[in-house]
Order: structure tokens, then sequence, then C-alpha cells
């Protein structure tokens, strides 16, 4: 009888075990980075679009800039590691990338309030940035000009660049519009994205909660037998 209920336990921790493996490989979330159609050279702005769950949201950079990529160029974000996570499944398109040098003040606006937005990042190297609201550090690794880390600072409201940082930054919150200030280097440069699903917090997938709640019902009903 020991005998069957270790083997049953068994089993019931293999399902678990499964099930809690399914809904941990579904937290990654298509991520719905920017995409950057045109500049204003004359107003310091850079425009774009975000399609989040069919809802089309208008992308606005404002403040100096080095320059912007909108029809093709370089893939600065390759190889795509340092921008994937539990919560974001890809990496921001091939081409489109604003490059920031002079530092300053720089502010993003959307067309109507977005949920967590997320700011990938190239070569944040030796640079100083501050949101003026907390931060958090989703993901960060080699890149394209190689390897840093972002050393969050007090309040967590912004990072040193020690090093290439290359990786990606959420903002927790509703936003208009997020404003933060940079220091000056050769450039670094960024873009904007957002998860569909608004906060980007997994919900396990309907089969993950049906095995999940099998395997307790197994369990409580050995753990009632055992007890009989």
């Amino acid at each position: 009888m020991k005998h069957a209920i270790k083997k049953t336990g068994l089993y019931v921790a293999t399902a678990i075990a499964l099930a809690f493996g399914c809904a941990s490989a579904a937290q990654a979330a298509t991520v719905s980075w920017t995409d950057w159609t045109n500049t204003s050279a004359a107003a310091s702005q850079v425009f774009g679009d975000l399609d989040i769950n069919g809802a089309h949201v208008g992308v606005t950079f404002t403040g100096a800039y080095a320059f912007a990529q909108t029809t093709g160029g370089t893939n600065y974000w390759s190889p795509a590691a340092p921008y994937l996570s539990s919560l974001a499944g890809n990496a921001p398109p091939a081409s489109d990338i604003i490059a920031l040098s002079t530092g300053g003040t720089a502010t993003i606006t959307f067309s109507q309030p977005v949920v967590d937005p997320l700011i990938a990042l190239v070569s944040w190297n030796g640079n100083t940035v501050d949101f003026g609201v907390p931060i958090e550090v989703l993901s960060y690794g080699s890149g394209y000009w190689g390897n840093g880390t972002p050393v969050l600072n007090p309040t967590s409201t912004g990072f040193f660049g020690n090093g290439e940082v290359h990786g990606v930054i959420r903002l927790p919150g509703t936003y208009s519009s997020v404003t933060f200030t940079h220091t000056t280097e050769n450039w670094h440069g960024f873009t904007v994205g957002a998860i569909g699903q608004g906060n980007g917090n997994a919900v396990p997938e309907p089969g993950s909660v049906a095995l999940i709640s099998l395997a307790l019902f197994t369990l409580g009903a050995t753990l009632r037998r055992r007890r009989s």
C-alpha cells in the first residue's frame, strides 16, 4: 500500500511539475515594437506606430538624436538574446532604432495610454539615465557592440551603463508619456514596445490549468485514502 501511495505521489508530482512547466513556457508574450516611420529634423522628432492587440497607438519621440532608422539599415538588435525574457518573447525588428548622442532630456509620447511600456537598449555604455519613476530590468546580455551591466540607482528610477548595455527595461504603470534624462556619449540606441496583454503577467494556458487541477485533485484523493 505504501508503495502504491509513493508511486501515486510520484505521478502527481510529475504532473504538477509538467503543468507548471507548461505555464512557465507560456509566459513569454509577443511584444509589439514600434515601427518608426518618419522624422522631423526641424522639430527633433521621430514618429512611429504601435499595434497592440489590433489597437493603433501613435508614438512620438521628442529630443536631440543622432540618427533614426525607419526603412532599413544595420540590425543593431542582433543577436536577439539580450532582448528575450520570461515576459518578452521577441526582439525588436531588424531596422527600427533611434540613436542618441548629445544627452539631455527626451520624451516619448503615446496617442493613448500604454500599460507597462518596454524600452529596448543598444550600447548604453558609461551612460547615466533617469526616468523619474521606478523601472525594472527584464533582460540584458551580450549584444551588437559587446556586453555590459545596468547598475540601478538607489531609487531604481534609472541606471548607469557599466559597459555596453544591451537589454530591455520595463516601466510598470500606465503612461501617456515618458520623459527621461541621459548623458552624452558617442551614441546609444533604443526603441519602445508594449505587450499586447497589458502588463505581461502570465496566465497559464487552459490545458495547463486543467492539468494542475487534476494533479491537485489526485493528490487530495490520495491523502484522504491514506488517512482512512
